[in-house]
């Protein structure tokens, strides 16, 4: 098992930014993707940005040239910088991994509110 444990949701005002950060333990041999979801309210869950172990990113054109992922091999952590913040980025926002085995792993996730 993977555990994933997400920080730094909150409230911020449109055209601000925010960091969110996910730390893994537990069973964390050969992860290899990471990466960002979100889910609005009445939405289907999206990708917003993944990384695979060897840095190679897939970011979702809805937030390119706004946010920027970023990964910690050594210590096993995956980080989202958001800026220019819109209302339409309010969500929860999950981490998720994916080993070598392809099983899918979820944190509890963690509430991005950005007001108008």
């Amino acid at each position: 098992q993977v555990q994933l444990v997400e920080s730094g949701g909150g409230l911020v005002q449109a055209g601000g930014s925010l960091r969110l950060s996910c730390a893994a333990s537990g069973n964390i041999f050969r992860i290899n993707v990471m990466g960002w979801y979100r889910q609005a309210p009445g939405k289907q869950r999206e990708l917003v940005a993944t990384i695979t172990s060897s840095g190679n990113t897939n970011i979702a054109d809805s937030v390119k040239g706004r946010f920027t992922i970023s990964r910690d091999n050594a210590k096993n952590t995956v980080s989202l910088q958001m800026n220019s913040l819109k209302p339409e980025d309010t969500a929860v926002y999950y981490c998720n991994a994916i080993n070598w085995k392809l099983s899918a792993y979820w944190g509890q996730g963690t509430q991005v509110t950005v007001s108008s």
